[in-house]
């Protein structure tokens, strides 16, 4: 087992719980900073016994963070938002927790940061989660100089948050409003595909300190994807163009719902713009990695969603 460490932020969400086995296994020392310790327990039995700790953190308190980071050779941020809720805001996660966390990475003596952006990160977006990304992405890279910053598409696998959550939705309601008929592109990557280039990059130096695109192998409509998702589950749902600007004001109204929202605003202006790779930047075919496509991944794990969890074919002699 390696004695390197590495303090993972946001380590018990969807992409760090992907993550963790394979660093494991890889003989890492692996500290998850995380809100709650108790939704990281179910990692720990991914390695060694004591290979994986678990360390209460806040990313806006700094005496919190430089405890995370204590030690560590190795630091990667996976801390990020879909939307805002009271202190958990774009500004205070993408921005001010990014330049935290890579100030104190740098101060403790890691070797590396690998920061989680998004693709599409842009200043001049219209949506407020795209412009914080990108201002995060800068400032760690101006305090951590040869930071890794990643810039995934939506990233998809069996647990994810985006298939499940609409096939989810298309189970409940015979109609679904499409933001301007989501003509908008977008380039899923499987989940397995981002946690690969990751431990790469951190085990390779030629790999390190550069931007990175990753993304799926094929571009596709927010409506084609839609369509997958009927087609995959075999529900029969509506999909129904209707007007951004209708949507946006749908969206205010839905933001209002206790617990977390279906849609938010600046959701919508998301859904109105392409958010597909550049092609001006490293991407998954520059570590040798031949991404894996929706079609050969979605369809096993959106049965689940079919009427009778897809298992009314099943014969009984």
């Amino acid at each position: 087992m390696s004695d390197r460490l590495i303090t993972i932020f946001g380590g018990s969400g969807f992409i760090g719980r992907h993550l963790v086995g394979r660093l494991a296994a890889k003989g890492y020392q692996i500290r998850l900073a995380v809100r709650d310790p108790e939704s990281a327990a179910q990692l720990m039995t991914q390695g060694d016994v004591g290979q994986i700790a678990s360390l209460q953190t806040n990313v806006r308190n700094q005496a919190s963070v430089e405890r995370a980071v204590e030690g560590a050779d190795i630091v990667i941020n996976l801390v990020g938002i879909l939307y805002e809720g009271g202190a958990q805001n774009f500004g205070t996660i993408h921005v001010d927790a990014a330049e935290r966390i890579a100030a104190a990475a740098k101060a403790a003596g890691a070797s590396q940061l690998i920061h989680m952006s998004a693709l599409g990160a842009d200043k001049l977006h219209a949506a407020g989660y795209a412009r914080s990304k990108a201002v995060g992405e800068e400032l760690a890279a101006k305090e951590f100089p040869g930071a890794t910053i990643l810039r995934p598409s939506v990233v998809f696998g069996r647990d994810d948050d985006f298939f499940n959550r609409f096939a989810l939705m298309v189970t409940l309601t015979p109609v679904f409003p499409i933001a301007d008929g989501g003509r908008a592109k977008m380039q899923p990557v499987w989940i397995e595909d981002l946690t690969d280039a990751i431990v790469r990059i951190l085990e390779s130096s030629a790999h390190q300190g550069k931007t990175w695109e990753l993304t799926g192998p094929d571009a596709y409509s927010f409506h084609d994807l839609m369509q997958m998702v009927l087609d995959y589950t075999g529900r029969k749902c509506l999909l129904l163009p209707v007007p951004a600007a209708l949507m946006s004001l749908m969206a205010v109204f839905m933001n209002m719902v206790p617990g977390r929202p279906q849609l938010t605003p600046d959701q919508v202006k998301l859904l109105k713009t392409d958010n597909i790779a550049t092609g001006t930047l490293p991407s998954l075919a520059d570590l040798d990695i031949s991404p894996a496509s929706i079609e050969a991944i979605v369809p096993e794990y959106l049965r689940r969603y079919r009427k009778g969890g897809g298992l009314q074919s099943l014969q009984i002699d």
